[in-house]
């Protein structure tokens, strides 16, 4: 079944480089996309269309890193570092340790119409009150696999990080990562004690990334988080084997972790990617995640002369490179499902002018919150 959108379309089809469509016309094919037209070309006249008036039509956000149940901490414990603010909540986690728990978020998630990942976490030392033993967490990350059939959320094996699995737990993953082609998702040079830590816990390793590499979970597609401190053999090594950096700003200043180097990371072939990570950041929406790391990367720039991000570039961070993750296309690419928002201005300031649509895009960006989004669409369905 074909149907249209119709609205002023804004989206990023490469990196830094922005498209506008005035009044253009999204055109989809069971949910997949056909093409973006100025005018709506006449083999599609009299198909069914959502006419969207004035507001934009934006690509989704994706959010690559968070921990839900971190996410009643929001706001709090903000003047703690890194190895303390998780010692004071005692939560690190994607999901949680609790299979049960983390199928009923996946049956939520799927339920919302979200499309992604989620993870039972593994931790069977160095993890206070919510450690596993080796045993236990092996036994309930089979049991967790077992219960994921849901159509658009998937597992993502989820070894908290190095200091908090046992070398034997670390080699299980990886066996089942590579007999059942699962992805991974950890944690990655965030502060220096964190990086100390694990040398004195794998002193047979140069560096952190190896920790992972040594029991086969460092592969394309595994995610990690921060990289604030990866040097350029670390980030050498990421481009080298397909691993994704997940910038999280708002962390990584609130605990002070530091400014992660994210333009040096893209010019060095490091697939980049965007995540709140609630709650060490203490912003869930994306569109303020994407705000933060413009305003990161300014600091940066102030800090060692490299460019900062321009809002484009940002913002294909936050929505083009999370899909092309999920084998998406980049922007509004023919060929793949549609996911979208739709954002009413309504509520902004009035301008002293009238803006232009790339204008519009950019003060959108910056203001936007949930009342904004008059709709969005996920896998081609609309969820909202």
């Amino acid at each position: 079944m074909v149907t249209v959108l119709r609205g002023n379309i804004v989206h990023t089809p490469s990196f830094g480089k922005l498209e506008t469509v005035p009044g253009g016309y999204l055109v989809l094919e069971d949910g997949v996309v056909k093409g973006i037209f100025p005018q709506l070309p006449e083999e599609y006249a009299g198909c069914p269309t959502e006419d969207w008036g004035d507001r934009l039509i934006l690509p989704s956000f994706a959010d690559l890193h968070l921990h839900a149940p971190q996410y009643p901490m929001l706001g709090m414990g903000m003047d703690l570092p890194l190895l303390d603010w998780l010692n004071a909540t005692r939560v690190a986690m994607f999901s949680s340790r609790h299979t049960d728990a983390t199928l009923i978020l996946m049956e939520e998630l799927e339920r919302a119409g979200v499309t992604g990942y989620v993870g039972k976490v593994n931790m069977d030392r160095n993890s206070g009150v919510a450690q596993e033993t080796t045993e236990e967490s092996l036994r309930e990350t089979l049991r967790w696999l077992e219960g994921c059939r849901f159509e658009h959320i998937k597992p993502i094996l989820t070894p908290r990080f190095t200091p908090s699995c046992t070398n034997e737990l670390m080699a299980e993953l990886g066996r089942l990562a590579a007999e059942r082609n699962l992805p991974v998702q950890s944690h990655l040079s965030e502060n220096a004690g964190e990086i100390a830590w694990v040398k004195e816990l794998h002193p047979d390793r140069e560096q952190y990334w190896e920790t992972y590499e040594k029991y086969g979970l460092w592969k394309p597609g595994t995610l990690m988080a921060h990289c604030v401190h990866s040097d350029e053999r670390e980030r050498a090594a990421m481009a080298k084997a397909g691993v994704w950096a997940v910038h999280c700003a708002a962390s990584n200043v609130n605990i002070c972790s530091g400014t992660a180097p994210m333009r040096r990371m893209l010019e060095e072939g490091v697939s980049v990617a965007l995540g709140s990570d609630i709650a060490g950041g203490d912003q869930l929406a994306m569109s303020q995640v994407v705000v933060t790391s413009i305003r990161a990367s300014k600091v940066k720039a102030m800090e060692t002369g490299e460019p900062f991000l321009t809002v484009p570039e940002a913002f294909y961070l936050g929505t083009a490179a999370g899909s092309r993750y999920f084998g998406g296309g980049e922007g509004f690419a023919p060929g793949h499902p549609l996911h979208a928002m739709v954002v009413d201005e309504a509520a902004f300031p009035e301008p002293a002018r009238e803006l232009t649509l790339a204008e519009r895009f950019e003060r959108a960006v910056y203001l936007m919150d949930k009342s904004s989004i008059s709709a969005v669409y996920s896998e081609g369905r609309r969820v909202k």
